[in-house]
């Protein structure tokens, strides 16, 4: 549920918050009031895109934040995208700046694809022109498979699945069923990357440890220089090493030590001091005998070295991706050397991979239909509510004769608003009001699979008047006692429905236009409802007939 919209320095608003209540929340206002402007703000919180110019003149940013409060189910799915969660609160905020703009969710940012998946989970917003995807033919399918539930969606997986590795192995199949002289070239130059690799005897992490000797050898004269040098310098044979000054301190202090009892600490620490020069002296000593530069070592070192890069700069960076090659050019070659063979075990997978397809998508078919008959009947019911004197609708199924990723289904809606007529395609027949009815129709049937989400509906009352506004609030009213609507209209007959009811307005703020809306009390909500009656003046009797509107859609409910 949508708690609280709170929203700063965008197009006409410059500061506003509104808490939403349970139920069916209603916005009314003047045209050009910025109803819409508050709604697309929500829009605009989850991710819709975002235009420099909707910044507030003046303003270095606008701000979106919205507060929903959660189910626990919600929030186990909330968490799986790895959002945070204290509690059953879920804060979304986006900034909107001249050069980007910024999406945290409970404090952490995030990207649109995790955006648009908890908007998903969240709510559902139905604007003006929504109504046009029902003229989409692509997209009845996709409708018609939402509607089907956790089975069909299943089922649904299991085809492209089955479709993915199908698809595979025909592509496989196409890219290497090759002619005589190209299986020969392929073949030849197989064996030689792959007779390449093995004979150059590559082992994992060679190259390292050549580089290292090599660094080494390369700077062998200069590493000998500075081991003679710290050689003579902790010595004891140039006359002024380390060494000899130790040698000499220790027999000055042992001349003393008869003198002073403190003196042998002093003694013993430079006695181990010059056991530990004496230890380095002869470690460095060793060391330069081992030094000796070795021309051949240091020519097959570097040989090596050019054999591992010249090899890296045609199959791999590393050698364990020359050796990953390797193995599979080996594999190639063996291949190429059975290509027949090979082929017939592909297209034998092949044709158990399309028995499978094929099998899976009929299953999805069955369920498809048992799901298009329901959705008829539900719907005709429902639009029959909706005031359609005559309706027959039917989602229709045709089949495909090449299975696809979504099976071997095309859907396409049919209805008939006349006694005695055919179906046809809803592109041919249903008016503008007539949409939003059937839209409205299909939000009621399918709200059971949706449960806890709220519906946003931005004038859902275009093209439509008398009782079948009526009609319309009536059903808003029904998806409203399991679901939290909030709606836009600028009908009496649904602002009359309202369990809550909100007025947006325009007004000069310090000489500057700006969009505010409050929550009516009782009496303004019938003001209201007078107004959008269309009264010239709201006397006793319109506030009368807006009472009784109020008072009969609360019975209708």
């Amino acid at each position: 549920m949508l708690e609280s919209l709170y929203v700063k320095n965008l197009a006409l608003i410059r500061e506003i918050e509104v808490f939403f209540g349970p139920g069916l929340n209603v916005l009314t206002g003047e045209t050009g009031a910025g109803k819409s402007v508050v709604l697309g703000s929500v829009a605009l919180a989850l991710g819709s895109k975002a235009d420099r110019d909707m910044i507030r003149t003046g303003a270095d940013h606008a701000l979106v934040e919205l507060t929903f409060s959660v189910t626990e189910e919600e929030r186990a799915a909330i968490e799986a995208l790895e959002i945070p969660m204290e509690n059953n609160t879920v804060v979304l905020q986006r900034r909107i700046m001249p050069a980007r703009s910024q999406s945290r969710v409970n404090g952490e940012t995030v990207n649109a694809r995790v955006l648009r998946e908890l908007a998903g989970l969240l709510i559902d917003i139905h604007g003006q022109h929504d109504s046009q995807i029902l003229l989409q033919t692509r997209r009845h399918l996709e409708i018609l498979d939402d509607y089907g539930g956790p089975e069909l969606a299943e089922a649904k997986r299991k085809v492209r699945s089955a479709h993915g590795v199908y698809s595979t192995l025909a592509r496989e199949i196409e890219e290497n069923a090759l002619d005589e002289t190209a299986r020969r070239r392929e073949l030849s130059l197989a064996r030689f990357e792959a007779e390449e690799i093995a004979s150059a005897g590559l082992t994992e992490h060679e190259d390292e440890r050549l580089e290292k000797d090599y660094r080494r050898m390369a700077n062998g004269r200069r590493i000998a220089e500075c081991v003679n040098a710290v050689h003579a310098l902790t010595g004891y044979d140039s006359g002024a090493g380390a060494g000899e000054a130790t040698g000499r301190a220790l027999r000055e202090l042992a001349g003393v030590l008869s003198f002073d009892e403190k003196l042998e600490d002093l003694y013993s620490l430079l006695s181990d001091a010059d056991a530990l020069l004496n230890d380095f002296n002869r470690s460095v000593s060793e060391y330069l005998a081992e030094i000796e530069f070795d021309g051949a070592a240091f020519e097959m070192t570097e040989e090596r070295l050019n054999c591992i890069n010249r090899l890296k700069d045609k199959y791999g960076k590393t050698i364990a991706e020359i050796l990953s090659y390797g193995k599979e050019r080996e594999e190639e070659a063996e291949r190429l050397e059975n290509q027949d063979a090979w082929l017939e075990k592909k297209r034998a997978s092949l044709k158990k991979a399309e028995t499978e397809m094929r099998s899976a998508a009929a299953r999805l078919s069955q369920l498809r239909r048992a799901a298009a008959k329901r959705l008829s009947e539900e719907l005709c019911a429902a639009l029959s509510d909706l005031n359609f004197l005559h309706v027959d609708f039917e989602a229709a199924l045709t089949p495909k004769e090449i299975c696809t990723a979504d099976g071997m289904d095309d859907a396409v809606f049919l209805i008939s608003t006349n006694p005695g007529e055919p179906v046809k395609p809803l592109s041919s027949i249903a008016s503008g009001g007539e949409l939003s009815r059937i839209m409205l129709a299909l939000k009621t049937v399918t709200a059971k699979q949706e449960s806890g989400k709220t519906f946003i509906f931005d004038e859902i009352d275009a093209g439509i008047s008398g009782k079948t506004a009526w009609k319309v609030s009536e059903k808003l009213g029904l998806l409203a006692g399991s679901h939290q609507i909030i709606c836009i209209t600028h009908l009496p007959q649904i602002a009359a429905a309202a369990d809550t009811h909100f007025y947006i307005e325009k007004n000069a703020v310090e000489e500057r236009t700006a969009t505010s809306i409050r929550k009516l009390s009782e009496g303004e909500s019938l003001q209201e409802l007078a107004r959008l009656s269309g009264a010239a003046q709201i006397t006793e009797s319109v506030l009368q007939n807006a009472k009784e509107m109020k008072e009969l859609a609360e019975k209708n409910k």
